[in-house]
């Protein structure tokens, strides 16, 4: 199967992959055939890559990091505890029942078993579901991200459950932020970046409270956004002070906000999105953390369509975990646009010569 940009698909082509909404219940099943208008109403609902079935790359298997059954879980519970907190006014709500702990516990629990079992694959979300709010998935997303570079860097599990609980709740604040501000689709005013700045304080507030929340979470909610260089909020703080979980937290909340569909921008690509965050390397995130994401980070998806600087197209088909950004192309176009009956693979991390210029037709700088 082949990933490819929802707007240049064709009516008859069939799923490669079947799409869920937020509660895991099957929308569109493998195999489903494209109309123009369910082309048209994917795109409305924010899909904007899908899988497709083609039998040139019909052996190319997509492993996602957590199961189906952890993500069928994971949303209707981030959904409904964020849910409880949102007022009308969108001000801030006091909080007294400890009824964020079990829940989150058990799909953190989840989580990192599901991760351990994922081994050293390399972490790819295609998020081919349909959410109501953007800020269920992205707290998942952040979580599955944050947790597995903690793995990597070798917390123990105990650690890996604060460090989930962390991201998996680092967000919770913006639902004490008016939805008109959240899903407003123009550039936000000064008064508005003010509102939305105050979500780190709030979920520090909520999480603090929460007897059976580590204290530690909170923290991370109230500093997720913190810079090393001093230039992030609420506070200002700079590189020690802010506490190392909420710095990996940081750049796992940037790229999947990089990487997501957002009403007033489309998403980057993973390569895009790494590329602003080594360009704040040293100054907004620490350079080694960024070197261990991108190690462990898909930089190019599989099955997504690439150009190399031969004129050739083909489509990402494994990937090199020492060598990340230089995976394996099988070749369908030759430098001419003519259609190859007899494919064959390139490594690049074998053909240095030999480099991606396009991804899905979007230029490489």
């Amino acid at each position: 199967m082949r990933l490819v940009p929802t707007h240049k698909c064709k009516p008859g082509m069939k799923l490669g992959k079947r799409i869920c909404n937020e509660d895991g219940v099957v929308l569109l099943n493998e195999g489903f055939e494209l109309s123009q208008g369910m082309i048209n109403r994917l795109n409305q609902l924010g899909i904007s890559l899908i899988y497709i079935q083609d039998s040139r790359t019909d052996d190319i298997i997509v492993r996602e990091p957590i199961s189906d059954i952890t993500r069928a879980k994971a949303i209707p519970v981030i959904r409904s505890n964020f849910r409880k907190l949102m007022t009308d006014s969108g001000k801030k709500k006091s909080v007294n029942t400890a009824f964020l702990d079990k829940p989150f516990r058990e799909i953190m629990s989840m989580i990192i078993d599901d991760l351990s079992n994922h081994g050293d694959a390399m972490i790819m979300l295609t998020n081919m579901s349909i959410v109501d709010h953007y800020l269920y998935q992205h707290s998942l997303n952040v979580c599955i991200y944050t947790t597995m570079l903690g793995m990597n860097y070798g917390y123990d599990r105990d650690a890996l459950m604060t460090l989930g609980l962390g991201s998996l709740l680092h967000d919770i604040g913006k639902a004490q932020v008016p939805f008109e501000i959240l899903a407003k689709p123009g550039k936000l005013t000064d008064a508005e970046m003010a509102i939305i700045h105050k979500h780190a304080e709030y979920g520090f507030q909520i999480l603090k409270d929460e007897p059976n929340i580590p204290l530690l979470a909170a923290h991370c909610a109230f500093q997720h956004h913190e810079r090393i260089d001093g230039s992030g909020y609420p506070r200002g703080i700079k590189g020690g002070d802010i506490h190392e979980y909420a710095r990996w937290i940081g750049i796992a909340d940037s790229y999947d906000a990089m990487t997501s569909n957002r009403i007033y921008r489309t998403a980057m690509l993973p390569h895009q999105a790494l590329e602003v965050l080594f360009a704040g390397s040293g100054t907004l995130y620490d350079k080694e953390k960024i070197e261990l994401f991108r190690n462990h980070i898909a930089i190019y998806p599989l099955g997504v369509t690439v150009t190399l600087n031969t004129n050739e197209t083909g489509v990402v088909v494994d990937l090199n975990s020492s060598s990340p950004q230089r995976p394996i192309i099988r070749i369908l176009q030759d430098a001419e646009g003519n259609e190859l009956t007899q494919l064959y693979e390139v490594d690049l991390s074998k053909k240095l010569n030999i480099f991606i210029t396009s991804v899905n037709d979007v230029s490489i700088e």
